[in-house]
């Protein structure tokens, strides 16, 4: 993806997103994290469903694909939030797609809401093709937080939160500190904080995203 309005255009669906996240509840919201094996997809989909159904009282269904090898194949996580019943447990149409990878986005980057958020990890995903999408370094902003880029899929959870609310920040803190392995509780956290800290300065640099 090239041109200088791709930001924008990406800040006003997070804005619309976020907007209408918990009003989309009503029904339901659909999340699908893609990336590649060993980059935390399956877990960062256990952890926001965690947070969602444990700590702030919603409905959650978390399921969840790998690829063909354990690490390096296509990885799949796909979470469905409401505040009623869930009467479908898969993705059918994502309101939010996360592609940590190229070959996610390849993939999925069709099969999101004309009114859904496409996040890409702009380290690992050169060529978007959509406009609709927000690119974001998740991966360096997690190294630079905790030198360790396998804390970039909670950093990205960070950010989904942070841009639309769809969890508290209270209840992804627990989850993640449930759920990451003991003794990277701490590390694990500042990797989340600093998702938090980049959806706050992408709101103020793009002031149009909370706007409404």
């Amino acid at each position: 993806m090239s041109g200088e309005n791709a930001p924008e255009t990406g800040a006003r669906a997070a804005r619309d997103d976020r907007r209408e996240a918990r009003r989309e509840l009503e029904s339901r919201y659909e999340v699908r994290l893609a990336g590649e094996g060993g980059q935390g997809m399956i877990l960062a989909g256990v952890i926001l469903a965690e947070a969602a159904a444990v700590y702030d009282g919603l409905n959650a269904v978390q399921t969840q694909s790998y690829g063909p090898e354990a690490r390096g194949g296509a990885s799949r996580s796909e979470v469905i939030i409401a505040k009623g019943e869930i009467d479908y447990p898969e993705v059918t149409q994502a309101d939010l797609l996360l592609c940590m990878s190229q070959e996610a986005c390849e993939k999925y980057y069709g099969q999101v809401k004309e009114d859904g958020l496409i996040i890409v990890d702009s380290c690992n995903v050169s060529r978007v093709p959509s406009h609709r999408a927000m690119p974001v370094r998740i991966t360096d902003i997690a190294e630079r937080a905790t030198s360790r880029r396998i804390t970039a899929s909670i950093t990205a959870l960070g950010l989904i939160a942070g841009l639309t609310g769809l969890v508290t920040r209270q209840a992804l803190e627990k989850a993640v500190s449930d759920r990451v392995p003991a003794g990277t509780e701490a590390v694990n956290l500042q990797a989340l904080a600093a998702g938090f800290a980049e959806a706050e300065r992408l709101r103020e640099e793009l002031p149009e995203m909370v706007r409404g």
